[in-house]
């Protein structure tokens, strides 16, 4: 690698890593020699340092466009603790504060500059950094260009006209979680980067757990988990506002120190909720997607979906969110059949709205219902659910079983459905392929409305085969069926389910279906639990009882700093502290993730912490 030495120095003098991981080191090899960049990387692989390593090694300023000031705000903040000298521009700043980090920029101070993108819609501004000895620019989040991606930005497009007006254009690198080939392409022509090295690295986070849970008790549910992970932090998706209100209202009467964030609430409360989960003063938070992006937290140690996201790319995303600084965390979607039905209605009224176009909007539509069938095959995947995701993203995973997901983990008992699944295969192909999953499950059951008796359909050998099965369950099968590649469904208003070659192999005797049939036991959410340490997170935590008392030390001097304790450490530090006990400040400094400034500014009173402990 070029200048390998010199970005190695600063990897382990600023953030404490001797070695970069393997996905780092292309995308800090290319932008070091003035190469673009496009990297795909999943959450937790750790892209800021694939160009903060850069700007620290290259004479001249980084710009970092960023979407939100409050994602800006972490980032800066963290870097400031690592005495990297980076600043911020946003609307938050006055004229004083603004002036004084101009100066800084333009008196070589500052090796970082966060700004959002809105700002390029500033001529003055504009002129201001054409102005500025500019080395990179970085576009985090890239994916917000693309109108195809799940978080599309209008104000990203401005980027590209900017750059394209620069006297000399600077190296640029575009750094997303996700992207689909087409929000890649997106990238390339709008951003000018059809000659960029493109790294795509693997998406799967070996660190987090997937599991689906089908069950009519959902906030009991919830209710349960939180209070069994009462010492952990998590956040808790929710798709409406009312729900996210619910759910809070549930939590906070359970007695779980709870917030709350969707696009209905005053930008002062929303920003206080984030501010009191970012500094722990919050165990849990209740949000809408519109929460998340926003926020650096590394310690997040769970994500639970009260119901499924419309498509892979956002949960994802979401989920991602979880297990950042690489410990262990769990990942937990829970499904029920009205999220369907909601989507889809809500599809047809945010395609419709927003393209005036009607063949544009059918287009839009039908992508839509594609991806939106793509996560409701994730919920009914009978096989190892990381290999499904991986295989979305266009990925081969090495392994039958992951051991690490509900599927691997056989959370429930596989039953032989083969006799169901050829009955639902026959009504289909007895019917000519002309309903969807309603009226083959009303044929089964032998419902005689009028519309089955208008059609003779109840005259069928199947009619009323299946009829002691309920129609939640069968339409369960059903959706397995199409997950495990049986059955198509075809896009639209009115889907319509036709057989596969799988059906016929079944058919023929040549293949047998099986069906995870899941066993959630949840206890009343009125059932009173105490709020002990649970047996899952110590494992996640290593030594239960040190942990948390230095991540209370933590706490503590986060508070005195006036920044969030993720900022301070990691997790993944305090567990190496817990399970090491370090005695001085050199077997501190062995520590991964422990550079020289926190060394100095932290490893005091951390060994302190640790000889003080009466555990």
């Amino acid at each position: 690698m070029a200048h390998k030495a010199q970005a190695l120095r600063m990897l382990e003098t600023y953030f404490g890593y001797p070695s970069f991981r393997p996905a780092q080191e292309a995308p800090v090899e290319s932008l070091l020699n003035n190469e673009d960049v496009i990297a795909i990387m999943p959450t937790g692989a750790g892209k800021s340092i694939c160009f903060q390593i850069p700007a620290l090694c290259k004479p001249g300023l980084t710009i970092v466009f960023s979407p939100l000031i409050s994602l800006m705000k972490d980032q800066v903040d963290s870097l400031l603790d690592q005495n990297i000298p980076a600043a911020l521009i946003n609307s938050t700043l006055t004229q004083t504060e603004f002036n004084k980090a101009m100066y800084d920029v333009r008196s070589g101070r500052v090796k970082l500059l966060y700004i959002a993108p809105e700002r390029l819609s500033s001529n003055f501004f504009c002129n201001v950094l054409r102005g500025l000895p500019i080395a990179q620019v970085i576009v985090d989040e890239a994916h917000c260009i693309s109108e195809w991606g799940h978080d599309f930005r209008p104000s990203y497009r401005l980027i590209g006209d900017w750059l394209n007006e620069l006297s000399k254009r600077p190296v640029v690198g575009a750094f997303t979680a996700t992207a689909t080939k087409a929000v890649e392409r997106d990238i390339k022509q709008l951003l000018g980067l059809s000659e960029a090295n493109v790294y795509i690295t693997g998406f799967d986070r070996p660190n987090l757990s997937f599991s689906v849970v089908r069950t009519p008790k959902r906030m009991d549910y919830v209710v349960d988990y939180v209070r069994r992970h009462a010492h952990e932090n998590g956040i808790i998706y929710c798709s409406t506002r009312k729900d996210v209100e619910r759910v809070y209202d549930n939590l906070t009467r359970a007695g779980i120190q709870t917030g709350y964030y969707h696009a209905g609430l005053s930008d002062e409360m929303r920003k206080d909720m984030q501010n009191k989960y970012a500094f722990d003063q919050l165990q849990v938070m209740v949000a809408t997607n519109a929460f998340g992006m926003g926020i650096d937290k590394s310690n997040v140690r769970y994500v639970l979906h009260y119901q499924m996201p419309r498509n892979m790319e956002s949960y994802y995303q979401e989920a991602g969110r979880a297990g950042r600084d690489g410990a262990k965390a769990e990942c937990i979607l829970l499904y029920s059949g009205q999220d369907v039905r909601v989507h889809k209605y809500l599809i047809d009224q945010t395609v419709e709205q927003s393209l005036g176009d009607p063949r544009v909007a059918e287009q839009r539509k039908l992508v839509e219902l594609k991806k939106l069938q793509a996560m409701i095959d994730y919920c009914f995947c009978s096989t190892c659910l990381r290999k499904y995701m991986l295989a979305y993203f266009g990925e081969i995973a090495h392994w039958e079983q992951c051991d690490n997901c509900s599927s691997c983990n056989a959370k429930g008992r596989r039953v032989n459905v083969t006799k169901e699944a050829k009955a639902i295969f026959r009504a289909i192909i007895a019917t000519e392929e002309r309903y969807g999953a309603s009226m083959i499950c009303s044929i089964v059951r032998g419902e005689r409305t009028d519309r089955i008796i208008r059609a003779g359909l109840d005259a069928l050998p199947v009619f009323g085969y299946l009829s002691n099965i309920g129609e939640t369950e069968l339409k369960g099968l059903i959706q397995q069926c199409i997950a495990s590649g049986y059955l198509r469904s075809s896009m639209g208003k009115y889907p319509v389910l036709s057989i596969t070659a799988g059906a016929e192999e079944v058919l023929a005797g040549h293949k047998e279906v099986e069906e995870i049939r899941q066993e959630v036991v949840v206890p009343s959410r009125k059932t009173k639990q105490s709020a002990s340490i649970s047996r899952s997170e110590v494992s996640r935590s290593g030594s239960g009882g040190l942990f948390e008392y230095l991540r209370q030390h933590r706490k503590r001097l986060a508070a005195a700093a006036g920044i969030p304790p993720y900022i301070v450490f990691p997790d993944t530090v305090l567990i190496d502290l817990a399970n090491m006990r370090p005695t001085t400040l050199g077997e501190f400094g062995n520590i991964k993730g422990v550079g020289e400034a926190k060394l100095k500014k932290y490893g005091p009173t951390f060994l302190e912490a640790i000889a003080s402990y009466k555990g």
